[in-house]
């Protein structure tokens, strides 16, 4: 356990606080919330990429050969050990990401063993040899990916971003820890922090097989287009700008607006799930917008480790600073009105932390930039929405769709949101439920990326599918060519109209076993002939 993360430690505050340092390539660690200095991560040269990729390839050659007891052993462990050290890998998060305690606690201790407890009772199933029908024609946070993989046997490289690197190296040694003390190679999992400029090397390397790629579209291209140099396949996920569609028969707005309050502020709202934008139909406009405002003054943000009374942590940088200022102004230009909020903030006890003031922002329409880009940022957007209609359409306009939500009683309605909003996933009544529940799959469309992971569909995005196939009866049936079709072919038209004739046979046998089916089915059906009839040629009979 890092020393940082032990009672008593006291950091020294950076005056400039940048995870670059002058005079030095090493990434400078740093907590966003105090601007306390947290220690150097060396960032990874290529040679250290292909030592690393060779160290898990190596370590996996074995693994892949282990049981899934086995490997529910080694995810017991780590499961255990998360359990048993909640405090300190709850105090690791929130130094290098500026979160708060609660929400550390629900962004990663809760999902990442919520995600073992599946793989520990579903995983063997999901990934066992399955038997699948024929026809007679026979024709997921740092640690989600790393468990997945090991459930899967495979061996996983780990890039964090450099504006985490510190706790990266911690989590990382957790889940070696965790395979050592099972007996296993540790050299399984590998980590790498670098520089954007040595990231390609990894990501176009010819020993990686597989991609997992969570972050901002503009990199996913340049992931994309690095992976394709080697036709490396990939899961992309790229946040998004969810939409939570508010009915007008809501039953209880006040209840609900915690809801949107938690969807909205956790993290500082550097969630890929978290609520972007609210979309409310006439009846319940005004009364959210009433119930929200004097809730979102009141939110403290600061650090959670050094202030007793904090609802909202800090942001990871201040980079995006100034363009959030700039969507703001330009919404209020067009006749959004900032209620809350909506500058950049100051902590008198740590002025060195990044913070953004928790601001409402209502009014918004689809033609502002803030209603069409992923702020990432503790902004609440509210849309006015005259009908169901108008509110899909809003929700639509961004490309985006990532997840989203829909609150209200009356099912055709929200049975109309669920169908035609454009996401990935979508939760009645709840928010990010779907997160949560790791035997559903997770993952976007449109500019939200591609792919999958969690539940089954994850599990299997992570391995090469075979299929096999063998004969059931071999002893009674066996492939064979017949001689009219078996090369070199003597009689072309004999074997085209054997080939016609076999065709139609299989048609006509697909026919009465369906037929046998509905009756078996549904009961006695009387079957009468129709009045054959000449049609291109051949006669058809029809029942």
């Amino acid at each position: 356990i890092p020393e940082q993360c032990k009672r008593g430690w006291e950091g020294k505050v950076l005056e400039n606080p940048s995870i670059k340092a002058p005079g030095s390539n090493d990434i400078q660690c740093y907590c966003p919330a105090s601007g306390k200095f947290l220690g150097f991560v060396r960032p990874a040269s290529r040679t250290d990429i292909d030592t690393a990729i060779a160290k898990a390839a190596k370590a996996q050659t074995s693994w892949a050969r282990t049981s899934f007891d086995e490997r529910r052993k080694v995810l017991r462990t780590l499961q255990g050990y998360i359990l048993a050290n909640q405090d300190e890998i709850v105090q690791a998060s929130c130094l290098d990401s500026g979160k708060t305690r609660v929400d550390a606690a629900l962004g990663e201790i809760l999902v990442t063993t919520e995600k073992i407890k599946y793989l520990l009772d579903y995983g063997e199933k999901a990934l066992r040899p399955e038997k699948r029908p024929t026809s007679f024609m026979m024709f997921h946070n740092l640690l989600g990916p790393i468990v997945s993989s090991i459930f899967t046997g495979n061996g996983i490289i780990v890039k964090g971003s450099e504006n985490t690197a510190w706790s990266s190296e911690f989590y990382i040694s957790i889940v070696k820890g965790a395979l050592s003390a099972c007996g296993h190679d540790p050299n399984l999992v590998q980590s790498i922090i670098c520089w954007p400029d040595t990231a390609p090397y990894l990501t176009s390397h010819p020993e990686i097989q597989h991609i997992t790629f969570i972050g901002s579209r503009p990199v996913a291209h340049h992931v994309a287009s690095s992976a394709a140099k080697t036709l490396v396949p990939l899961c992309v996920e790229l946040g998004g700008k969810d939409a939570h569609i508010v009915l007008d028969d809501v039953k209880n707005l006040k209840s609900l607006c915690s809801v949107l309050m938690r969807g909205v502020f956790q993290s500082a709202s550097q969630n890929c799930i978290g609520i972007e934008r609210i979309i409310a139909l006439p009846k319940v406009y005004k009364q959210l917008v009433d119930l929200l405002e004097p809730r979102i003054s009141k939110l403290r943000p600061g650090s959670a480790l050094d202030e007793d009374q904090v609802d909202m942590g800090a942001m990871i940088s201040s980079a995006c600073f100034d363009k959030l200022e700039r969507m703001i102004e330009e919404a209020v230009s067009k006749g959004a009105r900032c209620l809350v909020g909506g500058k950049r903030y100051t902590n008198p006890m740590f002025p060195k932390g990044h913070y953004f003031q928790p601001t409402l922002l209502v009014d918004v329409t689809s033609d502002m930039e803030i209603a069409q880009n992923e702020t990432f940022a503790p902004i609440c957007v509210l849309m006015p929405a005259q009908n169901v209609d108008e509110a899909i359409k809003i929700a639509n306009s961004a490309n985006f769709g990532l997840g989203g939500s829909v609150y209200g009683r009356n099912q055709a309605h929200i049975g109309r949101v669920v169908t035609e909003m454009k996401c990935g996933m979508v939760a009645v009544n709840d928010f990010a439920s779907f997160y949560l529940n790791q035997s559903l799959p997770f993952g976007g469309v449109r500019g939200s990326g591609y792919g999958r992971f969690a539940g089954e569909e994850g599990l299997r995005g992570v391995c090469n599918l075979k299929s096999v196939l063998v004969d059931r009866w071999p002893s009674l049936i066996n492939t064979g060519i017949p001689p009219i079709v078996d090369y070199p072919i003597t009689r072309p038209e004999e074997s085209w109209n054997f080939t016609k004739g076999m065709l139609l046979q299989f048609a006509s046998v697909f026919t009465v076993f369906a037929k046998l089916y509905l009756c078996r089915r549904f009961g006695s059906l009387r079957l009468r002939p129709k009045p054959q009839r000449e049609s291109r040629g051949y006669c058809k009979g029809t029942w």
